[in-house]
């Protein structure tokens, strides 16, 4: 733009002095060819001159005006290009300001967006935490007017299980028993107290619970006592005020550790109990009657035992325990009595003096598998036990009857020479499931266990083991089964429904063993008359001893029960639970056949029984 207006300035002086020049040229004369008049005389060349040298002194003026016009332009336009620079650089600065005064605009929207949000999430916040902090004083006022548990240096202490039981029972056939139904003790029917009913109403199931429970780190460490009044003291009776003594039902600690592992020692449930809840203790689930012998073909005992658990993503589990074991005395016919196999509680033991107890060589030992693949509950589970006595080969013991009376007695003579100590091995294996059908309402279960040597897991408590000849130890092949149906049509309503069943087999030698088929029974048809040795025992002669027929004396092949029953629960929330219950049991005990002629077609004698109870109970919440 600069060198345009140098250009046309250039050109201007140019014009201009082309101009002064041509205007002297135009004052020259010029010569004429044709004849003009006279003129009149003019200035003269020094005046021509001199007006020349002023015009072109004043076109130079002219000229000089005009460069600095040019000069003055250029200083104009560098001022103007500097200004413009200057503006567009303000105009930079300006869009460079706008640019951030947008960002920041937007980031103030941002954050007053962000700010919004933070607001309602803060008024929702605050209408949670009012919630939650009216939520709190509920449960703060509940827990103070009805704790659910009581809370000790950091220790939860809960009475959950704990109940008062108003309880009958009324059977055909009397048994002489309280609540509990001994399963062997079935009359059978033609001994005198199948002839007799008999009706108890008690209290003793009530029961009090007491659950200690604490966070540890990664464990939860526990304790639980549960005991009735279910145990006999030797003293204990009802002929004015029954002083049964506080029976220990269960007593553990438990260790449970995040990664799986359970540990826990004590008296409670046999693993081989069924759970419901992988392998925990205190999940065992008992069939829902009220006999508190529970109901043949059940398997379990309540003993000491040390257990070890692992559980696997809470779908499969495996455990063993150590438990404590217990022989039971060995049945059978004519069994020889050249052995030591245990002795009744002695004064200071703190066993009790009518009881027999063996000595037991090891624990029982079980072994438990449990599944639970998203349908109901699985369990696999075998027992291993070691039986034991000392055996006196040269004694020889003999029934003796005393000379002018009709009492027996049993003589033994010999020596200790080549005494030897038996150990008979033992074992079982078992398995079970209970699974839900249909809406959940409806549940089916079923158990069993196969073994030798396993009776004392079975409910009836038959036999574990008999005699050879020779006086050494022969475990019994035995099974157990329960099968269970549960239905709850309503939240207030069960029904139940069982039958199982327990089960020994024959193991004899000659006349000698368990259900040997030359055991006499041709008296199982005749009701035994009172009087003699049968009328004296405990009772003094008043006709205090039931009996069974003479000349019926074969073991038991097998205990069978039916039962159904309800529970109703009329109330059921935050102040406990009111339920009442019925129960009704049909029993069969079925006798080894032997020599002699009977009425059942088996060939051995039977008990029937029909029994009824009712509970009216109060569950602490």
């Amino acid at each position: 733009m600069t060198n345009k207006l140098k250009a046309l300035a250039i050109l201007a002086l140019a014009m201009a002095v082309a101009g002064g020049y041509a205007q002297t040229a135009a004052s020259s004369p010029t010569k004429v060819h044709h004849k003009k008049p006279a003129a009149p005389k003019g200035p003269s060349v020094e005046a021509q001159i001199e007006e020349l040298r002023q015009q072109e002194q004043s076109d130079r003026g002219q000229i000089d005006s005009l460069k600095q016009q040019l000069s003055d332009r250029d200083a104009q336009l560098q001022s103007a290009q500097q200004s413009a620079a200057q503006a567009q650089a303000s105009a930079q600065a300006a869009q460079a300001a706008a640019t951030a005064e947008q960002q920041t605009l937007s980031a103030n929207a941002d954050a007053v967006s962000s700010l919004q949000t933070s607001v309602t999430d803060l008024k929702a916040n605050a209408v949670s935490i009012a919630s939650t902090i009216q939520q709190q004083q509920a449960d703060t006022k509940k827990a103070i007017e009805n704790p659910e548990a009581i809370h000790y240096k950091g220790i939860t202490l809960s009475p959950a299980g704990s109940f008062i039981a108003a309880e009958t029972v009324w059977r055909q056939g009397a048994t002489g028993s309280d609540i509990n139904t001994p399963f062997t003790s079935v009359p059978l029917q033609n001994s005198d107290n199948a002839q007799l009913s008999e009706f108890f109403g008690t209290g003793r199931q009530s029961r009090l619970a007491l659950k200690a429970t604490g966070k540890l780190g990664g464990s939860t460490l526990s304790g639980y006592y549960e005991m009735d009044w279910l145990g006999a003291g030797i003293t204990s009776n009802n002929n004015q005020s029954n002083s049964y003594v506080l029976r220990q039902r269960q007593l553990w600690t438990d260790a449970l550790f995040s990664n799986g592992w359970d540990v826990s020692g004590g008296q409670g449930w046999s693993l081989a109990t069924e759970t419901t809840q992988g392998e925990t203790r205190g999940s065992e689930i008992l069939p829902a009657t009220i006999d508190s012998q529970y109901t043949t073909g059940f398997v379990w005992t309540r003993q000491y035992s040390f257990r070890v658990t692992k559980n696997f993503a809470n779908h499969f589990w495996l455990g063993a325990s150590a438990e404590n074991a217990e022989t039971l005395n060995p049945a059978g016919s004519s069994l020889p009595l050249n052995l030591l196999i245990g002795s009744a509680g002695v004064g200071g033991g703190l066993y009790n003096a009518t009881a027999n107890y063996s000595y037991n060589y090891t624990p029982d030992f079980v072994g438990k598998i449990a599944f639970e693949p998203g349908w109901g509950h699985w369990e696999i589970f075998g027992i291993e036990r070691n039986f034991r006595d000392r055996v006196y080969p040269n004694e020889v013991c003999a029934n003796t009857t005393v000379t002018g009376t009709s009492i027996t007695g049993t003589a033994c003579t010999g020596n200790t020479t080549g005494a030897y100590n038996d150990v008979a091995p033992g074992a079982g294996i078992g398995g079970g499931f209970r699974v839900p059908l249909g809406t959940k309402k409806f549940t089916v279960g079923l158990k069993g266990l196969y073994g030798k040597g396993v009776g004392r897991y079975g409910s009836s408590t038959i036999a574990d083991i008999t005699l050879r000849p020779d006086g050494e130890i022969d475990p019994l092949k035995a099974f157990s089964a329960l099968s269970t149906i549960e239905l709850n049509p309503t939240s207030r309503l069960m029904l139940y429904f069982n039958y199982g069943g327990d089960y020994v087999y024959r193991d004899y030698v000659g006349k000698e063993g368990y259900g040997s088929p030359l055991t006499s029974m041709t008296g199982c048809n005749t009701e035994p008359a009172p009087g003699g040795t049968n009328n004296t025992y405990g009772g003094g002669g008043t006709g205090f001893d039931p009996s069974t027929p003479g000349s019926c004396g074969n073991q038991n092949k097998d205990v069978q029960e039916f039962t159904f029953g309800d529970w109703y629960n009329f109330y059921n929330g935050p102040k406990g639970r009111m339920r009442f219950g019925l129960q009704y049991a049909r029993f069969e005990r079925d006798i080894w056949s032997g020599a002699g002629g009977t009425t059942n077609p088996g060939g051995g004698a039977r008990g029937i029984d029909s029994m009824f109870w009712t509970s009216f109970r109060y569950y602490m919440p």
